[in-house]
């Protein structure tokens, strides 16, 4: 690790594997967006760290286990080439148990930001709800949120899909 990485943040359901409006509970539902390795290889080679953080409040609700999580973070890492720098998920859900690690907070991004020594100011993330974007404008990274909808967001930027959002990054 260097200091003043910088990093692109991705949730994950949404942005880097296809939303079904519905939470995934079984792995033949879980499929990564068509390109995602030719997509995520651009910001790489723009060294950028990409590190997934996700709210996973099925494992709070005992739809699945952390295992699933790890699981479908493989079938990830594989389907773009093992670009993935780490990953953050929070198991919790308000229903069950109160937690600053789910988005809207922004302890899964703080814990990153130490760990691999990131430089917010060079630092982007993208999301596809407006939850992934409040911790993002609370600690200064630029954003982007994915919707084909004409949105009211705390984003920096909007775009209609992943590689529009990495357009915009490396512009």
């Amino acid at each position: 690790m260097t200091e003043n990485e910088k990093c692109v943040f991705l949730d994950r359901d949404g942005v880097l594997n296809e939303e079904l409006g519905y939470q995934i509970t079984d792995l033949k539902d879980f499929k990564p967006i068509k390109g995602l390795h030719n997509e995520l290889q651009r910001l790489k080679k723009n060294g950028f760290l990409l590190i997934v953080i996700t709210n996973q409040s099925g494992i709070a609700k005992g739809h699945y286990t952390d295992e699933f999580i790890f699981t479908c973070h493989r079938m990830l890492q594989k389907s773009c080439g093992h670009l993935l720098d780490d990953l953050y998920f929070a198991p919790g859900h308000e229903s069950v148990s109160k937690s600053l690690l789910r988005k809207p907070e922004s302890l899964m991004f703080e814990k990153a930001i130490a760990k691999h020594g990131i430089d917010i100011k060079q630092s982007w993330m993208i999301g596809d709800k407006e939850r992934d974007i409040i911790p993002a404008a609370q600690l200064g990274l630029k954003s982007i949120l994915i919707s084909s909808e004409k949105a009211v967001s705390l984003a920096t930027h909007q775009a209609a899909a992943l590689k529009d959002a990495i357009d915009i990054i490396l512009t």
